[in-house]
């Protein structure tokens, strides 16, 4: 709409300097031929009361004095030339017949005989302004030429300018007051039709793959909005149905492996089982002396065994189904201190700069974090000269933080992204469980875990965890 108002208003000022200008030249166009005609009446006149015969030889005598009288009457001064083109009478005095050419051009004299109408007008341009001069020529009663007029004739635009200025200066108060109504209603159609669309561009944003979407819904909507409209709510019912289908077929696929990872760790201590039965069927004597220390060494086997069964079904209930959170206010420096005392390593130290950090958590899953956290440290140290085991509380804000370093082996790049993973271990016993279960009892929190490693330096894992439980489940601001 400002972009039509600009572009309408400098239209019509160039369309309307342009009409002035054909204006004044059609003005200054007629004006010349009324003048040129009024004076070539009285020039008639003047021939038909001469007592002198009309020829070029006698135009001199005839207009002697009656050139300036014409001039006077008409207001306007003229020259007769004869028709070679010199000079004859100018009603210019005569300090001014200097700038009057005494002689005409062959060129004026071959385009004024070769007019239609026996005339022609010549146009010059002087000191910025329009010069014509008009010639034409001067018949007796038996319309034969006997000499030329020439008629000067300078335009005078002054009024006409002073017009146009006034006028231009009209329009553009007009035009800039269209200009400050077109801005204001440009921008509240825009707000108008736009408010609908910053109501779907909000519902956009809040869009979640995996969360349940609301609806838009809007009163009276245009006809495009409410397409657009029905479309998204067409697409949130598609969308909430593809959620569906796709936690399903996430979780039907993670039981899946979950299943085959329990299959894979059962058959694990079946198959020294199996052998150790058949082994002991093969070499079973019962008049052997050393009978009771074979069936000893047999037993022992079969109940290692079945305690590493028992420990992976543990391993595994413990994963899938987390106790419920028993939220208490609790010293965590006091906590982690005492979840400590359990590991006998002398390389493991623990720092706090504070006495006591209380935050509402569940004691028994805090404990469960540092543990498994602790014996992921253990188990990455067993080959460094020098083990060493860092374990440090500290306040940050809204959080509590507790950090596990290590010196030991680190973890390369490429597993970097698969740490948290289920059923993912870089080592050849366990079942990947640990940081797994860490990660959802964190997460069960709103807090955060994170780690950083360089391999063959050691790794640092850092848990968050807010010292306050908040009813929104969104995570308090990090200071």
């Amino acid at each position: 709409m400002i972009l039509l108002v600009l572009i309408a208003s400098v239209l019509i000022a160039g369309i309307t300097v342009y009409q002035y200008h054909e204006q004044n030249r059609d003005y200054h166009d007629n004006r010349l031929e009324r003048k040129e005609d009024q004076i070539k009446q009285s020039i008639n006149y003047t021939l038909k009361k001469t007592t002198y015969p009309p020829t070029t030889e006698n135009l001199e005598y005839i207009f002697k004095d009656e050139i300036y009288e014409i001039a006077d009457v008409q207001n306007v001064n003229f020259n007769i030339y004869d028709l070679d083109g010199e000079l004859i009478k100018s009603s210019r005095p005569k300090f001014e017949n200097d700038s009057i050419s005494n002689c005409l051009d062959a060129e004026i004299l071959n385009n004024l005989a070769q007019s239609a109408r026996n005339r022609y007008v010549e146009e010059n341009s002087a000191a910025g302004d329009r010069y014509q001069a008009s010639y034409t020529y001067i018949t007796d009663a038996k319309f034969k030429p006997i000499g030329i007029l020439n008629l000067p004739y300078f335009e005078d635009n002054t009024f006409n300018d002073r017009e146009l200025r006034e006028f231009l200066m009209r329009l553009v108060g007009v035009y800039f007051l269209m200009l400050l109504l077109a801005i204001a209603l440009a921008y509240f159609i825009s707000k108008y039709i736009t408010r609908s669309l910053h109501t779907i561009s909000d519902m956009l944003d809040k869009t979640d793959l995996t969360g349940r979407n609301e609806k838009i819904f809007i009163s009276e909507p245009g006809e495009e909005i409410g397409k657009l409209v029905k479309s998204y709510n067409n697409m949130i019912d598609e969308l909430q149905q593809s959620a569906a289908k796709l936690a399903r077929s996430e979780r039907e696929q993670a039981w899946r492996e979950m299943a085959k990872q329990v299959a894979h760790e059962i058959k694990n201590p079946l198959t020294p089982m199996r052998l150790s039965v058949q082994s002991f069927e093969r070499r079973f004597d019962s008049d052997d002396p050393d009978i009771d220390k074979k069936m000893a060494e047999f037993s022992d086997t079969l109940i290692q065994q079945i305690d590493t069964m028992s420990n992976i079904a543990s391993a595994f209930s413990n994963f899938a189904k987390m106790p419920a959170q028993q939220n208490e206010t609790l010293n965590v420096v006091k906590i982690v201190r005492l979840a400590l005392d359990i590991f006998n390593e002398d390389y493991i130290h623990f720092i706090s700069e504070e006495e006591e950090i209380i935050a509402k958590l569940d004691r028994t899953q805090l404990i469960r974090v540092l543990t498994n956290l602790v014996k992921n440290a253990i188990q990455a140290v067993p080959e460094v000269p020098s083990p060493r085991i860092l374990v440090s509380v500290a306040s940050e804000g809204a959080y509590v933080k507790i950090s596990v370093a290590d010196n030991g082996i680190g973890i390369a790049d490429k597993h970097k992204e698969k740490i948290f993973e289920p059923k993912f271990t870089t080592k050849s016993s366990g079942m990947g469980l640990g940081l797994g279960m860490v990660k959802n009892i964190v997460e069960t929190y709103n807090g955060q875990i994170d780690f950083t490693s360089k391999e063959g330096k050691g790794t640092v894992f850092t848990v968050l965890f807010p010292r306050e439980t908040t009813e929104s489940g969104q995570l308090p601001k990090i200071a």
